[in-house]
């Protein structure tokens, strides 16, 4: 058997599985953009400053990154319940401890705790999904359904957020996550069965070390202007390049990149998470310190791009089982450039019409970017190494999320406070928009030169250079739509 299970589930049980690892999904999802409309509240009541703002989020997200990778062959050595299961506890003790934080300091530090656990669930869920549906065509509608997970985040996470804000305070946003990460324990340890790769990998723990170093030091030299942790960055990055290929088994295998489809998914969801960073970032505190609306009120405003995130997720879910990867990721780049250019070329800000144009236009893209990311990093991969592969698709989600908010945040602080004057913020926030606009650009780029014909034959190659050839070609004849585009 290619992997140690109790055997194929049952369909109701199939379906258990998935809104089980959807749970898990939806309390970190809505954690972050619950969080994200507190953030002018976190300011007054701790005294943050533009880049505290910045280190609030990124310090999650940092810590996530960092760790995905080891989460998933971690998970896929030991067992991926069980990893799952650790990760659910550990998260809601960082939300206890995060509502109970006395300053910016504590609070920065507990996110850290929180990130800790939330990198033992989403890659690992990811590969239970992965391994619970084995067929490509169910494996994309689930994902597709998993994407849809992040639209209702979305849209709940501003709304409750918003209201919890103005009612309780914002501490009471990490207490959301407790009742449902209580509820999903139960509920994993009753019917999520247990799985592993039948030759576990070992750690890597050199790896492990080069890439928090990697990605801790790039972000500290984008929120703070230092060129010397930007020399660490650049160390760590040529550490990884001359170590990793020497190991027999390394953290992240680099083979995998031999993949264009792989390959590709991995920038895209930099680029896309990225745009989704830093616009979320300049959006709510331009709604609640530059145009004075309440938590409630900016997150109604908001409200269009989440539901259209939440309505095109489970369709391009549908239409990369059907069609492949090529036509979501055209449209996705296409949408989120589209949107992002109302607010950088039109200053869609300062009109209503054209401020809620943006949001539905962007809100579309995203939704559509989720699923061939997802599919396109898992199909074609050896199911043994499926916690791995899930997990370098989870981490450049968060590697994108932590470098928008980054990049986005330091140029508007260049530019002005954000309790200028409505024109000064606008223009200040141009060129961030600009940047959101490029990943756009870059995420219908790359979509279009790794989904095609080329990009099926470096997907078999790598195939059979990974697992056995027999295992090889069945990995590759199971993931061709994710893979290969339409045929």
């Amino acid at each position: 058997m290619p992997e140690l299970t109790r055997g194929r589930l049952s369909r109701g049980r199939e379906l258990m599985v998935l809104a089980i690892c959807s749970m898990s999904l939806l309390i970190v999802s809505l954690d972050n953009t619950a969080l994200n409309v507190a953030l002018p509240s976190i300011r007054r009541d701790l005294g943050a400053s533009v880049s505290g703002l910045q280190w609030t989020i990124d310090a999650y997200t940092l810590v996530l990154a960092s760790l995905l990778m080891l989460a998933g062959s971690t998970a896929d050595r030991i067992g991926r319940r069980k990893v799952f299961a650790t990760g659910l506890v550990v998260f809601a003790l960082g939300s206890l401890l995060c509502s109970l934080a006395p300053s910016l300091e504590a609070l920065i530090a507990f996110r850290a705790v929180q990130a800790v656990g939330g990198s033992m669930l989403n890659p690992v869920a990811m590969s239970i999904i992965t391994n619970t549906f084995t067929e490509p065509a169910a494996r994309a509608r689930a994902i597709g359904v998993w994407g849809a997970v992040i639209g209702v985040s979305m849209a709940a996470g501003p709304l409750v957020g918003g209201l919890l804000v103005e009612s309780v305070g914002w501490r009471a946003i990490f207490w959301l996550n407790l009742p449902v990460a209580l509820v999903a324990l139960l509920l994993t340890l009753r019917y999520v069965p247990e799985s592993r790769a039948p030759r576990p990998r070992r750690p890597d723990p050199v790896g492990q070390l080069l890439v928090a170093a990697l990605l801790g030091s790039l972000t500290y030299a984008i929120i703070e202007t230092d060129p010397l942790f930007a020399g660490i960055a650049a160390a760590a990055l040529a550490g990884l390049v001359l170590y990793e290929p020497r190991r027999r088994e390394p953290l992240i295998d680099l083979r995998f990149f031999r993949s264009a489809p792989f390959g590709g998914a991995t920038v895209i969801a930099v680029c896309a998470f990225a745009a989704l960073g830093g616009f979320l970032f300049l959006n709510t505190l331009y709604l609640q310190e530059v145009r004075g609306l309440a938590p409630l009120e900016a997150g109604l405003y908001m409200l269009p791009m989440a539901g259209m995130t939440f309505v095109f997720a489970p369709l391009s879910g549908r239409l990369t089982g059907a069609r492949g990867p090529r036509p979501s990721l055209l449209l996705a780049g296409t949408a989120m450039a589209a949107g992002a250019l109302l607010f950088a070329a039109f200053e869609a800000e300062t009109s209503d019409p054209l401020l809620f144009a943006g949001y539905v236009v962007f809100g579309i893209g995203f939704g559509l970017v989720n699923a061939p990311i997802t599919n396109t990093a898992v199909s074609g991969m050896p199911r043994a190494q499926a916690g791995v592969a899930a997990a370098v698709a989870s981490t450049s989600r968060q590697v994108g999320q932590t470098l928008g908010v980054a990049v986005v945040g330091a140029v508007l602080a260049a530019g002005v406070g954000a309790g200028a004057a409505p024109e000064a913020f606008v223009a200040a926030a141009r060129p961030g928009y600009w940047i959101v606009t490029g990943c756009g650009v870059a995420v219908l780029v790359v979509g279009a030169l790794t989904s095609g014909a080329w990009a099926r034959r470096t997907a078999e190659r790598t195939a059979r250079s990974l697992a056995p050839e027999e295992d090889a070609q069945a990995a590759v004849k199971a993931g061709a739509p994710g893979v290969a585009g339409a045929p």
